[in-house]
């Protein structure tokens, strides 16, 4: 999902709806399809073209932010089963393109 940080630095907000939907689109429309920016923004409702790409590469600059190191992960307190060890691992492994 895109940040809240992005919503700051974008010309618009989104809702939680929205990224929803916007995250949901990513998955069936890939870099790969033809009129991808078209398609999103058509499955989000209330966005242009351009601001569904523009929400895109503020996610993937986010996602490159993460995965370089720079932020910190949170220091949620573990109730049982999984260690915040195994989600590291998990969000060093995520990908988005």
């Amino acid at each position: 999902m895109a940040s809240s940080s992005m919503s700051s630095r974008g010309s618009t907000s989104w809702t939680a709806k929205q990224n929803k939907d916007f995250e949901r689109a990513l998955a069936v429309f890939d870099k790969d399809t033809p009129d991808r920016w078209y398609n999103v923004a058509k499955a989000v409702g209330g966005k242009t073209e351009e601001e569904v790409k523009n929400h895109y590469e503020l996610l993937v600059h986010d996602v490159k932010y993460i995965e370089s190191g720079q932020v910190p992960f949170p220091n949620y307190r573990t109730t049982g089963g999984t260690s915040l060890n195994n989600d590291e691992k998990r969000m060093k492994n995520l990908k988005l393109h």
